[in-house]
């Protein structure tokens, strides 16, 4: 079966590089499924999990925080403004993130700035409580 390599990049550092069969993400349009050979193509990147199936039925799941998927025909780079590996999560750390999250959402329903900040954080922190729980 054909391959490719996957590399996710933050500003900070590079997360992931591995070759994979098959990577799903979810775009600002909706979920994608890229397989080798997909055409090019570049699109933003929802705040959700990013799952990267390799040989040997190994699946990697990434939180990625935002950002852009580029797919090349051998090659896709993901440039995350933030991503973790499910084990780089605290999961104590998300919990407590998540809960201070929904006392801002409750609180500050007046100023739309940190109401969208609110949102989010929660999103963010949702997203790695998911990667944990798979």
């Amino acid at each position: 079966m054909s391959t490719f390599l996957v590399e996710i990049v933050t500003p900070e550092r590079k997360v992931y590089a591995e070759t994979a069969n098959m990577v799903s993400v979810t775009g600002v349009e909706g979920e994608l499924g890229i397989l080798p050979n997909h055409i090019p193509l570049v699109t933003p990147l929802r705040i959700a999990p990013v799952t990267i199936k390799r040989e040997g039925n190994k699946v990697d799941i990434v939180a990625v925080n935002g950002g852009f998927i580029e797919v090349r025909k051998d090659k896709i780079v993901i440039l995350a403004e933030s991503a973790e590996l499910a084990t780089d999560i605290n999961i104590e750390r998300a919990e407590a993130a998540k809960q201070r999250a929904q006392q801002r959402l409750a609180a500050n329903k007046r100023d739309e700035v940190d109401y969208r900040r609110a949102e989010l954080a929660l999103q963010r922190a949702m997203n790695r409580l998911t990667i944990m729980q798979k």
